[in-house]
């Protein structure tokens, strides 16, 4: 039993209507949890986030909520329907409709781990997925819904800022030979997730700071930006893919000697897109 599905950090004084979220950043491994797996303690981090939480740390002091989940992605996977459940996984699941998600074993309850490695060696039953989904995804979107409506009611609008690590492999094939690959990947689901202005803002902010960005591809967005992205009422949702290879050591999940200066340059981009959420504001008052 995990003891938190997730940690909020609130600052001093909301002053942004922009919220930092992170999904897979967690690593409180239940004990029963690990007993049970195949993989051995650091092959089922190769799914984490890691230390994306940390990289946005920041947050708070500029304005803006920061909740991170505590539970990991391998036991259960916060960006994914609470229904996208898998047969192969969970005994007395039938197939609902075809789910590329759940068919790779990437369900809500993940079946492997990056690299397609299974976490199980047999199926878990029914009510050990729906307990997983009763105390860790809902309380999380609970409070993250909660949050959205927050920003609303204060602000008139809410930016979801939903951030993620990608593996490096991810972007090695992109673009043409000599040109450079993204290090940052923004997803809104094509503009159906966020209005086109505030894509726009956001990737200016990481450009400013020497960033190359791309967008929807290889990452549009998933549940979250779907599900909380509601551009024209004012629900903004963008997800936000940082390439792990410039802050840290991929195989052996460590910092390397990236992470402090990449640490200082998204400081500086959370500020300048938790402004977007009071510049916003200032010209809705108007």
């Amino acid at each position: 039993m995990v003891r938190s599905p997730y940690q909020l950090t609130m600052p001093q004084v909301r002053s942004t209507s922009v919220i930092f979220a992170s999904p897979h950043s967690g690593r409180d491994y239940p004990a029963s949890f690990l007993r049970r797996s195949v993989l051995d303690a650091h092959a089922i981090r190769s799914s984490e986030d890691a230390f994306v939480d940390q990289l946005f740390e920041s947050a708070p002091s500029a304005g803006a909520p920061l909740l991170a989940a505590s539970t990991p992605r391998a036991y259960l996977d916060l960006n994914r329907a609470h229904d996208e459940l898998d047969p192969a996984l969970i005994e007395t699941v039938r197939p609902i409709g075809h789910n590329p998600r759940v068919v790779s074993g990437l369900g809500v309850v993940p079946r492997v781990v990056a690299g397609g490695r299974s976490i199980y060696s047999g199926k878990i039953t029914l009510n050990e997925a729906q307990r997983r989904l009763r105390d860790v995804w809902q309380p999380y979107h609970d409070q993250l819904g909660a949050l959205m409506d927050e920003s609303m009611s204060r602000f008139g609008e809410a930016i979801l800022i939903d951030c993620h690590s990608m593996p490096h492999e991810a972007i090695e094939t992109m673009g043409e030979r000599g040109t450079r690959r993204p290090d940052v990947v923004l997803g809104d689901r094509f503009g159906a997730a966020a209005a086109g202005d505030v894509v726009d803002r956001i990737e200016a902010a990481f450009t400013a700071q020497g960033l190359c960005v791309s967008r929807n591809a290889p990452f549009a967005g998933a549940f979250i930006t779907q599900h909380y992205g509601r551009p024209a009422r004012g629900r903004h949702a963008v997800q936000v893919e940082i390439d792990r290879a410039l802050y840290m050591d991929e195989r052996r999940i460590r910092p390397h000697a990236g992470y402090g200066p990449l640490t200082q340059i998204l400081a500086k981009v959370v500020e300048q897109i938790a402004e977007i959420g009071r510049s916003d504001i200032s010209l809705a008052a108007e």
